[in-house]
């Protein structure tokens, strides 16, 4: 035989025998009332539901029978202790609330200026004066505030929870109930003084509350303003109005027997909480016109005025309307909107990001923001979008075209959903929050408080999860998708986004050439190809990663050429729209570097190695070579077309590394070892087609040996994007053989090894430099190793040592250049260190080289390389501590400059301060350089003068926007530091 608590756990509560007992503590009479216990069981959480009305029967028995004979009281009452163990908690201090429910009242909606009358009853205050004044500023008063200000709360809840009111005339109910608190509010601050009647204070609601669509549990945006009465001075009736307003806001937040309201915020003032809180009409006109923000303009959308002087209030947000609409025109305002943006989007918080209802990606915020920007672009010229909630906004814009029909639709749908989830949420406890809790039980009461029943936990779950992701995914495309539409004739019926408000809105999302922009767009999606129609898929979303770059309009562009040369590929449009991660990276990349987009055109299918960090690891120097020598051998006796093979390759690589790079995956360090090995192996593989040509020319081996020394940043494994190929040639005849044939032979390949590097390409240059040789320009190309030998123990001058310290072994014979190296050892890291007349010829030949290569016209402060405190200044404090101590410290024979320093920090040569000024110094510099190259596609020496590609440069470096003075002021700070150690070091004794 069943027990009574098995039958009501099987019917729904938790706990059975706890209900059982509950039940019979209400009477038999109760307890065995079908109807009763059916309604218990319908609601969100009848264990609950149950408890709250035992603790109610307790104190008025009466409510029983009035239960049993009123389905409809039944219904809101217990629906109301299902869900809100507070509002039962009130209930249950205040039984004669009940009747709130009872009846015709229970069902009719109150008007505004009714819940303005009550509350201003509530606290002594006669409603029908025009500055009406509480009878007390006491605790009693501010108790009876609360308690009729719940009562109210609990009889709109109840016809909420009922299914007797919607989402849009629940939130306007709160709000006007908010306003009428503030009213109420304000007629206690008003009992404080004795006149208050010298100023004129309206209060204005701004965000959910002006826009009538509040919480049940919210802060409450407010803006004041006044003005003096005739014959009142303003100063003083500016603190009167302050004093109202402070005490406003006191009788709201204040902590009572029966608790507070909610806070009231007026962060939303000009000057924010730094500023006045209260200020007059022309105060605040005049800080709007010249100081205000887009995100202040955005506030105002909301603003509307809800207690105090009506009129007043009236005028301030008719002024303010006259600024709002012309927002879109400012300047900066597509700065200003990027910058909110990335606000609103960086607000996800760590574990509870998912579960965020407000914050949380594809959340409550998303859409508001979303829905308003929209507003703030189209709604200069079209008035029918000046709505302040977000629904009859959304209507509106979708009613315009300016956003599609069925994505307003589910957006709406989505939007409600979630207000829905929210409002549960925090009528349980009338907390302020936004998260969706992760208890089973809390789980279980959200999920029959929307009405299922079958499996309320796993229904609720899947139904928030698919809502909260149709949200994220409509939001990345809202701005976006009647885009599409504009400029291609789309299947989708309903009014289209003019061309004009298309331009607008790529304008502010910016995009530099809308009209360019929508050319590009119109090219990739018109037509009924399904090359076009996964076009349509994809450009809504990455034409937002592309407002997101530094570039958008070099980003769509490149995205276009790309998509040109692999749009018939059948796995370029697959990937990018199966591979979110592809995609994104590639909008990146291309919206920010004009070098790495010319890469990619001339080497598209390197897109499928965005797919993964692990793609991106620059590959072993081995492998490369490998490779690159695979590819010669494929060209026998065609040295051009091997060339040309290796410098496919290389450009692959480049493609690689400068992808890695702008992605954050390797450090500057790196790049140059990557950059620097590719350098290597592509002078390797035209060395190996260059010999192969002269020994086919001349139909005999080479007759000696031949190697390629690495000089100035090749040589230190610290190559950029623009970097030539210092180096220097020498052979080596076999002993007894023909010297003057081998070096003929020798000059040729040193000739053609520069030619066939030389030769027009799709891809960077190589250039191979070899001025660093003997003599420079008038010396032999190549020379022997003997011939180095003699020279250098005859005519070398410190300079030719001091540049050998780059030295470094890069194609050819490996031997050879270990003689070499050998040979150099001496010069580059003297016995005893270099002398002192050689260590004044380097300090004049440095401050020579400052005076007359800086080219005319160019900043000291800001050249990269011969700058105060740039590469120059580093990397010949390092080269002087290695000419000086080299020769008894083995730890400074490298040639790379950073790891110099860490040397000679280790070696007790340098503090460890003045190693981090320079390595900082180096490292940013040397970011830079590169970032100009990535961004220019062609390098330079100075950070530019032109403000844009400045500011291109900066958020390369990952600067936010807006900031290219923090990255010029950052660059002269890290370089001025440097040059003071520079100058100690250097030039010190």
């Amino acid at each position: 035989m069943q027990t009574t608590a098995g039958r009501l756990a099987r019917l729904g509560f938790a706990d059975g025998a706890r209900a059982g007992r509950l039940l019979g503590e209400l009477g038999a009479e109760a307890a065995g009332d079908p109807g009763l216990l059916d309604s218990l069981v319908a609601t969100a959480d009848p264990d609950l539901a149950l408890t709250s009305l035992n603790r109610l029967a307790a104190s008025d028995p009466a409510v029983l029978g009035a239960l049993r004979s009123d389905p409809g009281l039944r219904a809101r009452l217990l629906g109301v202790f299902g869900v809100s163990a507070a509002l039962g908690e009130h209930v249950v201090r205040h039984p004669g609330h009940w009747r709130l429910l009872d009846g015709e009242q229970a069902v009719r909606r109150p008007a505004g200026q009714e819940l303005r009358t009550e509350l201003l009853r509530a606290v002594g205050a006669e409603p029908g004066d025009p500055e009406p004044r509480a009878a007390g500023s006491g605790t009693a008063t501010l108790v009876a505030l609360r308690t009729a200000y719940r009562g109210r709360l609990l009889h709109l809840a109840a016809r909420d929870l009922a299914g007797e009111a919607s989402l849009p005339e629940v939130t306007a109910e709160l709000s006007d109930l908010a306003g009428a608190a503030l009213e109420a509010g304000l007629a206690v601050a008003r009992s404080e003084h004795a006149d208050p009647g010298a100023v004129r204070l309206a209060v204005i609601g701004m965000g959910k509350c002006g826009a009538r669509e509040l919480n049940y549990i919210s802060d409450v945006d407010v803006v004041f303003v006044a003005e003096p009465r005739e014959g009142s001075d303003e100063t003083e009736a500016l603190r009167l109005a302050t004093r109202l307003a402070q005490g406003m806001m006191r009788a709201c937040s204040a902590s009572t027997p029966e608790g507070a309201l909610w806070e009231v915020d007026a962060a939303l003032r000009p000057e924010g909480r730094s500023g006045p809180l209260v200020r007059t009409l022309a105060s605040h006109q005049a800080y709007y016109r010249r100081w205000a923000k887009t995100w202040e303009f955005q506030a105002l959308l909301k603003a509307r005025p809800v207690a105090g002087d009506l009129e007043l209030g009236e005028r301030y947000v008719s002024a303010m309307n006259e600024l709002v609409w012309q927002a879109a025109t400012r300047d900066r305002f597509v700065e200003d909107v990027q910058a909110m943006r990335r606000r609103v989007e960086a607000r996800v918080r760590g574990d509870e990001a998912e579960r965020q209802l407000k914050l949380g990606p594809g959340g409550l915020r998303d859409i508001e923001f979303a829905v308003q920007l929209l507003q703030l672009v189209h709604g200069r010229l079209d008035p029918l979008l000046r709505r302040r909630a977000t629904l009859p906004a959304l209507a509106a814009l979708s009613r315009g075209g300016y956003v599609g029909r069925d994505d307003a639709k589910a957006l709406a749908e989505a939007y409600t959903f979630l207000r829905r989830i929210e409002h549960l949420i925090q009528l349980y406890r009338l907390r302020r929050t936004h998260v969706v809790p992760e208890g089973v039980a809390d789980l279980r009461r959200l999920g029959r408080g929307l009405g299922m029943t079958a499996d309320p936990v796993g229904e609720f779950t899947s139904r928030w999860r698919r809502h909260a992701l149709e949200a994220r995914r409509l939001h990345e495309k809202l701005f976006y998708r009647p885009l599409l539409h504009a400029v291609a004739r789309l299947p989708e019926s309903g009014a289209r986004l003019s061309t004009a408000a298309a331009q607008a809105r790529l304008e502010a999302l910016g995009y530099g050439d809308p009209a360019g922009a929508l050319r590009h767009i119109s090219a990739l999606t018109s037509g009924v190809s399904r090359r076009a129609a996964i076009q349509r898929t994809l450009l809504p979303v990455m034409l937002g990663w592309f407002a997101d770059a530094p570039d958008p309009d070099a980003g769509l562009l490149g995205f276009r050429q790309v998509s040109d040369k692999l749009g018939a590929t059948p796995w370029y449009l697959r990937l990018l729209r199966d591979e979110t991660a592809v995609a994104a990276r590639l909008a990146r990349l291309l919206g920010t570097s004009r070098y790495l987009t010319g890469l990619l055109l001339h080497a598209p299918e390197a897109v499928a190695m965005l797919g993964s960090d692990a793609e991106l690891d620059p590959r072993p120097a081995e492998a490369l070579l490998a490779e690159a020598r695979a590819m010669v051998g494929r060209y026998p006796g065609e040295a051009e077309s091997a060339v040309a093979a290796a410098r496919g390759l290389r450009r692959r690589e480049l493609f690689r590394t400068a992808a890695a790079d702008l992605a954050g995956h390797v450090d500057i360090e790196r790049v140059g070892q990557a950059l620097s090995a590719l350098n290597d192996v592509t002078i390797q593989a035209a060395l190996d087609a260059a010999i192969g040509k002269v020994e086919m020319e001349r139909r005999a081996p080479l007759g000696t040996r031949f190697a390629v020394i690495a000089m100035g940043r090749l040589g230190g494994l610290e190559c950029s994007y623009g970097s030539d190929a210092d180096v220097m040639f020498v052979h080596a005849p076999p002993e007894g053989g023909a010297e003057r044939e081998a070096g003929d032979a020798a000059f040729t390949v040193a000739n053609e090894l520069r030619r066939l590097l030389a030769l027009p390409a799709p891809d960077p240059p190589l250039l191979i430099d070899p001025d660093l040789r003997p003599e420079g320009r008038q010396g032999p190309l190549v020379r022997t190793l003997a011939s180095y030998a003699a020279y250098y123990g005859r005519w070398s001058s410190p300079w030719e040592s001091q540049a050998l310290l780059r030295a470094r072994f890069s194609a050819g014979d490996a031997s050879l250049g270990a003689e070499f190296l050998a040979l150099a050892d001496p010069l580059r890291y003297p016995h005893g260190g270099v002398p002192d007349a050689a260590v004044l010829q380097i300090r004049k030949l440095k401050a020579r080289m400052e005076a007359e290569r800086l080219p005319r016209g160019a900043d000291p402060a800001l050249h990269t390389k011969l700058g105060r405190g740039g590469l120059s200044d580093v990397e010949w404090v390092a080269q002087l501590l290695q000419l000086r101590h080299a020769g008894a410290l083995p730890s400074l024979r490298t040639t790379r400059t950073l790891e110099t320093l860490r040397a000679a920090v280790a070696e007790g040569l340098l503090p460890e301060a003045d190693e981090a000024a320079l390595t900082e110094a180096w490292r940013f510099v040397s970011r830079v350089r590169d970032a100009v190259v990535l961004v220019r596609g062609r390098p330079a020496d100075s950070v530019p003068v032109d403000v844009r590609e400045r500011a291109l440069i900066s958020r390369t470096l990952g600067y936010p926007p807006g900031s290219s003075e923090d990255f010029v002021d950052d660059y002269r700070r890290v370089t001025r530091r440097a040059r003071l150690v520079m100058e100690r070091v250097f030039y010190g004794d």
